[in-house]
């Protein structure tokens, strides 16, 4: 909705049965203020009052209102990806992938999608410099004619745990100590030295790459295994990778401190990525995914749905399906970009979800957040809402705001003839997954996990200079008083088993620098 428009509707009027539903836009031709009810404000500049001194009267309905509006003018912050910024723009079909696919914005080359972005830093808050050393959210939401697709990744391929019920112990470690609210280095060597699948992303977060240049300049991964579906009801393992056609760009730690302290610049990645739009300089990223037939996930030495692993591309070589292109910047930065809300279980006919524990469990808890942060019916949020016609009977809620006049609320109804197996007709082998699920119950981890090899083949592929970046960080937080001995003695051995070399410099380090002491 852009200047309180609503799909188009000119002076933001959209019909609602035999009734007209307004919402406020500084192009209606009213001569003056109104209240949210519509009622003509008398003056916006003085409350209403005993004599010109006071004291105020409570009765004064505009005067309350705006200042209760006011506040609850700030919805609680995301408790993750809370510092962002979007744009929106179109997704083009470049490459047939119907072979694999049967999603119907996939379905032809040259096919356009509108979609909106969402960039972010992931552990600080709102207000904090968009040049720290952190991961970074790359999510899109696709506005299909099937419904939406969220696709939520990151800007490094892999992850720090496998299972979601690790997730907020992750987080907190990343987080500043609740004691000091500093962060700091040995509170996540401790909790991590817990779980050496984190070693391949530490080389990411840690290395040469931990901090993007700005938003344009970085790869987006879906880093979780996907599913994609062809219209014979075959599934395809799949992996999802965004390159941006301006190349990647990141900084050095000076360069993140110089630009931080630029006239304090606190959003330089914001400011480019609006200004890069403004000027016409549309931002571009290539879409490519990898595929892994499911019958052959027990030939490799990882577990495919590892959200800790990559498929090598010497194996499982780039496909280009199509490229993004953002050409507006977003018209209100409150509705959409801070009530934009995003969940990875969101995905059109033709596109599922893998059994990958943890994107499993994010299924649930991004929709739980966004329900407690924004309210019940998130979804019906213009920023949020699907743009192809769609029914259900999900009248209640805070903040529902659709206006029905139906009598009929419940399925299944002789009144209205809504074919419960109506995606089945139209979808074939593809509206639902038919392969059994058996198996005792467990709380165990995988068996392959294999948590060395590739991150010391990542490692390996570093020059001297990146190897020497990636060194550095690690020893920061080895070094750091509260580390303890155990935990530096574990990440020694974490880093033998990753690359020889590694292991014997990290060691000799440590120990020159124990010598010192």
């Amino acid at each position: 909705m852009a200047n309180g428009h609503a799909n188009g509707h000119a002076n933001g009027v959209v019909p609602v049965g035999n009734r007209e539903l307004r919402y406020p836009s500084v192009h209606d031709d009213t001569v003056s203020l109104k209240t949210n009810v519509g009622t003509p404000v008398v003056s916006n500049q003085h409350s209403e009052s005993v004599g010109r001194r006071g004291p105020v009267l409570l009765e004064d309905y505009h005067l309350i209102e705006k200042l209760a509006q006011f506040n609850r003018g700030k919805i609680p912050e995301r408790v993750v990806h809370a510092r962002g910024m979007s744009a929106k723009g179109y997704f083009e079909v470049t490459d047939d992938v119907t072979d694999i696919c049967s999603a119907e914005f996939l379905s032809e080359v040259g096919r356009k999608t509108p979609l909106h972005v969402r960039f972010s830093t992931v552990v600080h808050e709102s207000g904090s410099p968009e040049s720290l050393r952190d991961t970074r959210g790359f999510s899109i939401k696709f506005y299909t004619n099937e419904g939406n697709w969220d696709f939520v990744g990151n800007n490094m391929p892999v992850f720090f745990v496998r299972d979601g019920i690790k997730f907020p112990d992750l987080i907190r470690c990343l987080r500043p100590n609740p004691k000091n609210h500093l962060q700091e280095g040995w509170r996540i060597l401790d909790f991590l030295s817990h779980h050496p699948e984190s070693i391949f992303i530490l080389m990411w977060l840690l290395g040469p790459r931990g901090i993007p240049a700005d938003w344009r300049h970085m790869e987006g991964f879906g880093v979780h295994t996907f599913k994609m579906v062809n219209k014979a009801g075959k599934e395809t393992y799949v992996k999802f990778h965004w390159k941006p056609t301006c190349g990647v760009k990141v900084l050095t730690d000076e360069e993140a401190k110089q630009v931080g302290e630029a006239n304090n610049v606190q959003s330089h990645a914001t400011e480019d990525l609006w200004n890069s739009i403004e000027d016409g300089e549309f931002p571009e990223w290539k879409l490519y995914i990898q595929t892994m037939e499911i019958a052959d996930e027990d030939k490799y030495d990882f577990d495919p749905l590892d959200a800790s692993k990559i498929f090598p591309e010497d194996q499982f070589p780039l496909k280009p399906v199509g490229r993004m292109v953002l050409n507006k910047n977003i018209d209100n930065f409150f509705n959409e970009q801070e009530m934009i809300a995003f969940n990875p279980g969101v995905t059109p006919p033709g596109i599922r979800v893998s059994d990958d524990k943890l994107l499993q469990s994010r299924v649930f808890a991004y929709s739980d957040a966004q329900r407690y942060r924004l309210g019940a019916n998130y979804q019906l949020l213009p920023v949020n809402a699907p743009k192809c016609p769609y029914k259900n009977n999900h009248y209640e809620g805070t903040m529902n705001v659709t206006q029905r006049d139906e009598e009929v609320n419940y399925h299944p109804s002789k009144q209205y003839d809504i074919d419960d197996n109506a995606a089945s007709k139209t979808q074939g082998n593809n509206a639902w997954p038919e392969e059994p699920v058996t198996g005792p119950r467990k709380k165990q981890g995988i068996e392959k996990e294999n948590n060395f090899q590739q991150p010391g083949d990542y490692y390996r592929s570093f020059d001297r200079e990146s190897k020497d970046v990636f060194q550095k960080h690690l020893l920061t937080f080895m070094t750091h008083p509260k580390c303890s001995e155990a935990v530096q003695k574990t990440w020694i051995g974490y880093m033998h088993k990753t690359d020889a070399e590694l292991g014997r410099e990290i060691e000799q380090k440590i120990n020159d620098m124990t010598k010192k002491k």
